[in-house]
């Protein structure tokens, strides 16, 4: 197969359908820090097709920053459910308001309400006051739409580098290498 987002999206449909996870889209994105070093954290895998990978976050959290600063990122998937591993490395673009608006549609009320209510990653001085805030966000926004703010959105990652790696029991792994020459992507395998 020639096309990495294809044969990803085969293993993703298998990986959803037997997944013991309670996040079952969730995939590891790692930007570069001002700092130079990378940041690693899970995010919720919206779409993936022949335009690239789709997540979605704040805009303005730490994440955003490093996007806005450095496009270059990097996406592993590890499904030890159905043996396989995926990684990406390529640029990211912002997606625009109205997908953003279409993936804010499909998130849960309370995603919504705390995405709205809170400042992610900024300092908080007690825990124990977010169900307070929460909840007069749920009485402040009852019977009414939630907005979503112009600090969420999504990214897309455009890949120029898919390594899919298959599991085998006799460790004999099946690494399927994908590089972007122009407009094409030419195949290789790299030894277990």
């Amino acid at each position: 197969m020639h096309d990495p987002i294809e044969a990803f999206n085969k293993h993703w449909r298998l990986a959803l359908e037997r997944s013991p996870l309670k996040q079952k889209s969730a995939v590891c994105v790692s930007t570069i820090g001002r700092n130079g070093f990378p940041n690693s954290r899970f995010v919720d895998l919206k779409e993936a097709d022949e335009r690239g990978l789709v997540f979605c976050t704040y805009l303005n959290s730490a994440k955003g920053q490093d996007l806005s600063e450095n496009a270059r990122a990097g996406l592993t998937v590890w499904w030890d459910h159905i043996g396989i591993q995926a990684r990406f490395q390529g640029n990211c673009e912002q997606i625009s308001d109205e997908e953003a608006n279409e993936h804010w549609k499909s998130r849960s009320r309370d995603a919504q309400l705390t995405t709205s209510t809170f400042c992610q990653s900024e300092p908080l001085a007690d825990p124990s006051s977010l169900y307070a805030t929460l909840e007069g966000a749920r009485q402040q926004h009852a019977g009414k739409e939630v907005e979503r703010p112009q600090t969420w959105g999504g990214f897309r990652l455009v890949p120029v580098f898919v390594e899919l790696l298959e599991f085998r029991e006799d460790r004999l792994h099946i690494r399927t290498c994908y590089s972007l020459e122009g407009e094409e992507w030419t195949v290789g395998f790299l030894q277990p």
